[in-house]
């Protein structure tokens, strides 16, 4: 899922996203998602087996990712090289002595397998919206059960699903 029209389209500071409660899973590399400038909370989603990165950006945005369940994929070989993927966050297009500045937070996640998140930017102390705007993530040890049935669903022409 790519949140942001384009890198030159500013006006995206002011989209809010809410990605809760999906299964991210097998044959996904990447973008779960990547935002262009913006506000993204990620709530009580099942990443496993990304291939990339999970969770992604440019041009800003602020993410912040609370009570996730990160089960990093396990190493594997191309040709010679290992290949790691391991770490959940990828900011695209910018230099760390720019990207150490976005607010991208973790709170309550849970990591598995060597799965970790690099955070950056100032200690999230006041959250951007009201309560009343904000879903209340439970932590990421919750996430097996809120997102058992997550997915997509088996439908078939002619057929209830």
């Amino acid at each position: 899922m790519l949140f942001g029209a384009s890198n030159d389209y500013s006006e995206d500071k002011i989209m809010q996203i809410t990605l809760a409660f999906n299964h991210f899973g097998k044959r996904l590399v990447q973008r779960m998602p990547r935002a262009r400038f913006g506000f993204v909370h990620c709530v009580n989603n099942d990443y496993t087996h990304w291939e990339m990165y999970a969770i992604g950006g440019s041009q800003n945005p602020t993410i912040i990712s609370e009570g996730n369940r990160f089960i990093g994929p396990y190493n594997k070989m191309l040709g010679n090289d290992l290949i790691n993927s391991k770490e959940i966050t990828k900011r695209e297009y910018t230099e760390e002595s720019e990207w150490k500045t976005w607010q991208w937070r973790s709170i309550n996640d849970e990591y598995i397998n060597g799965a970790f998140f690099v955070q950056s930017g100032p200690e999230l102390k006041d959250r951007p919206f009201s309560q009343k705007d904000m879903i209340k993530a439970k932590p990421g040890s919750f996430v097996g059960r809120l997102t058992r049935y997550s997915g997509n669903l088996r439908c078939r022409v002619g057929e209830p699903c």
